[in-house]
């Protein structure tokens, strides 16, 4: 096994260094802070869980709340919770997975106990009911999302409010003056889940900017679910012809409706998704869209969770800017419409 005097050798520092370095108890620069990690990382330096806890009063794990809940895209929420955990593990630290819909009683538990050392909150809503317990904790937390109200907290996420607006923007840019936002479940919405709201908040916001009309229907997804809107939205609004999807579950149904219908994307009607990459190049129309950095997302919220336990704590909301990839969904609106 390597020691931590070999890791100090390697590093080309002291033996203390290393262990201020692990356990956070001393401010050390970051140029060396960085050469000790890489020694460690090189060398496969893995101390003593044990050992580390009793030293340090820590446990040397995050607490990762990920309410698993039918009507959210499982996958993309798995895809974070896999960047956080293996980035975490580059950093010392091993991940606690918390999936169920337990709101303040988990925040409780993880700040009443010694069961982890820092938490990391997903499906963050706009007055999420635990932020009052997180602001009260001297436990470290991050948000992969954006409330309300952001006094006090430490934030990542994509920048929702651009990326609705950055879809209107392109097919505004395309002629298309009659646009629907197929959304998530309606319960997305009633919970206020900050992402799903500051989407349509972009949405309408560049669209009062451009002059064109947008509907917005929440849709369950599914082939059913998206026949009943795809129908109640062409009723309301004929002259549709922009699409813009927030519902992975939602696209291939749609794709094949409007195949059904005569609609032929993207002569007649185009689309844009706010979805993973994989799921708009799979389609049976590659999709433009606005991909879900959920990696970034889950590797930025460790590097913020860290920086908090190693005495660097800033509060602060890190949005990152969306990437629309323009593919064969989206072409310029029929002549005469």
């Amino acid at each position: 096994m390597v020691t931590l005097a070999e890791v100090a050798q390697h590093a080309g520092v002291s033996a203390s260094t290393v262990s201020y370095v692990l356990s956070g108890k001393r401010s050390i620069s970051a140029s060396t802070r960085e050469r000790v990690e890489q020694s460690i990382q090189k060398l496969g330096y893995h101390p003593n869980a044990g050992a580390r806890a009793l030293a340090s009063s820590r446990s040397n794990i995050i607490a990762l709340m990920v309410p698993l809940r039918t009507d959210m895209y499982v996958p993309v929420m798995m895809e974070i919770a896999i960047a956080v955990a293996t980035t975490a593990r580059t950093h010392g630290y091993d991940v606690l997975l918390l999936t169920g819909e337990e709101g303040p009683a988990a925040v409780r538990r993880i700040a009443g106990s010694s069961l982890a050392d820092a938490m990391i909150l997903m499906d963050v809503e706009l007055q999420d009911e635990r932020l009052p317990l997180l602001r009260e904790t001297d436990r470290a937390a991050v948000l992969i999302g954006l409330p309300a109200d952001t006094a006090g907290l430490t934030c990542v996420d994509l920048d929702f409010e651009a990326t609705g607006a950055l879809c209107v923007e392109h097919l505004a840019g395309l002629g298309h003056r009659e646009l629907a936002v197929i959304g998530e479940a309606a319960a997305v919405y009633e919970r206020h889940t900050g992402f799903a709201e500051r989407t349509v908040d972009g949405v309408r916001a560049m669209a009062r900017e451009t002059g064109v009309r947008v509907l917005h229907r929440p849709c369950e997804g599914g082939y059913a679910a998206m026949a009943g809107t795809l129908a109640r939205i062409f009723d309301e609004r004929p002259g549709t012809t922009g699409f813009i999807v927030q519902n992975e579950a939602a696209v291939e149904p749609l794709l094949n409706l409007l195949q059904q219908q005569g609609r032929a994307v993207p002569e007649d009607v185009s689309v844009v998704a706010i979805c993973p990459d994989q799921v708009a190049s799979q389609a049976s129309v590659r999709l433009t869209s606005v991909a879900l950095p959920a990696q970034e997302m889950g590797r930025r919220a460790v590097e913020q969770v860290v920086a908090k336990l190693t005495g660097r704590d800033t509060d602060e909301v890190e949005l990152l800017a969306p990437e629309l990839t323009v593919r064969a969904s989206t072409g310029p609106a029929p002549a005469g419409v």
